[in-house]
């Protein structure tokens, strides 16, 4: 028996999926608001303007945190996708 897609399940899929993704990018994001602070802060005070400064701590952290993180944001996604996504596919 299959069931039709209803407005506000659609919504309700949506929302979900807008919060999937804020909560697996956030780490990253809080990583490169930090690093980019602290770095804009450090070549404030040594007025030291180099631009790769400014570029690879940043993208160096993101990348540590992307790897640590890998395993969460893959569970993350894995089970919206089992528990919200394919039922819909399936007509559950």
């Amino acid at each position: 028996m299959t069931t039709a897609l209803t407005e506000g399940m659609i919504f309700d899929i949506l929302r979900q999926g807008l919060w999937i993704a804020v909560t697996i990018s956030a780490p990253l994001l809080m990583v490169a608001l930090v690093a980019g602070v602290s770095v804009g802060l450090f070549q404030a005070l040594t007025s030291v303007q180099e631009m790769t400064l400014t570029f690879v701590p940043k993208v160096g952290a993101m990348l540590i945190v992307f790897w640590v993180s890998m395993s969460f944001m893959t569970s993350t996604l894995v089970a919206f996708f089992t528990d919200a996504i394919i039922p819909l596919i399936e007509g559950r």
